[in-house]
């Protein structure tokens, strides 16, 4: 089985901390790890892997610094890894980046399974890998909890506000990768000194025969205008009186004197 898993290269949410005067995010000394729902999907490509065969390439689009983030999905069980990078991926949208990924993953060859995580932790719009789907022009099965091989095609169970669903789909399909879906494993030594000699190649626009439209700010119809923090709520009021009936009382008449009732 030949799959592809797609990840993405994030700083750590728990340590982002932003600008009060430029309203930009601070990335000095803000921490950059692998995504973790791509961690999640990396690690259902292993075992599907260890239990049919095959093999496990990721790729991921990013700045030079990105190939520490392949390094470690190669440490944990990936047996290839790809950056593309360049200028004139910079600035992209969901829209521009799936894009650039698709033309990188035509390159590729083959694949019989895609995987990217459900979303990303500093974007959380869930869009890049149905939007690789669409341009490759193959089904899709988001928020999977559950993925088993069947005969030829794979059945896949995914989770929805209203309860879990089962599919069958005929491969090559795209898949995105819930919580549930696996839990990630630890590096072990072996593999990381193994991941540490590993030679990434880097492939640019031309290289993947991007269309130079479709990709960085070009390609990308949305912009991050800015980003600032939410302003803080204001102390709420414990209401306290001699007796249930009179806290009750008291609640009402200061909720007039707001105008909220």
């Amino acid at each position: 089985m030949e799959i592809i898993v797609c990840i993405k290269q994030v700083p750590d949410t728990t340590e982002v901390k932003i600008d009060p005067v430029k309203n930009t995010l601070i990335r000095d000394g803000v921490p950059s790890i692998v995504n973790p729902f791509d961690r999640i999907a990396l690690e259902a490509a292993v075992q599907l892997k260890e239990k049919h065969g095959g093999r496990v390439r990721v790729i991921t689009m990013g700045p030079p610094m990105a190939k520490e983030a392949l390094k470690e999905c190669l440490a944990v069980g990936a047996d290839e890894a790809v950056l593309i990078s360049d200028r004139a991926f910079a600035g992209a949208d969901t829209l521009a980046t799936s894009h650039a990924l698709a033309a990188a993953i035509g390159r590729m060859g083959p694949v019989d399974l895609i995987l990217c995580g459900k979303q990303a932790i500093d974007g959380d719009t869930a869009q890049v890998g149905p939007g690789i789907s669409v341009r490759l022009g193959m089904p899709q099965v988001t928020y999977a909890v559950k993925i088993e091989l069947a005969g030829g095609s794979l059945k896949i169970e995914r989770e929805s506000e209203t309860g879990f669903e089962t599919y069958e789909a005929a491969m090559p399909v795209m898949v995105t990768a819930a919580k549930a879906l696996a839990q990630p494993r630890y590096p072990t030594v072996k593999g990381t000194m193994k991941a540490n000699r590993a030679q990434i190649p880097v492939w640019t626009a031309a290289d993947i025969g991007a269309d130079p439209k479709k990709i960085g700010l070009n390609g990308s119809p949305t912009q991050v205008r800015r980003v600032f923090v939410p302003p803080a709520r204001a102390k709420g009021e414990i209401i306290r009186a001699g007796s249930a009936a009179e806290s009750v009382a008291l609640l009402i008449q200061k909720l007039g004197e707001a105008g909220i009732v």
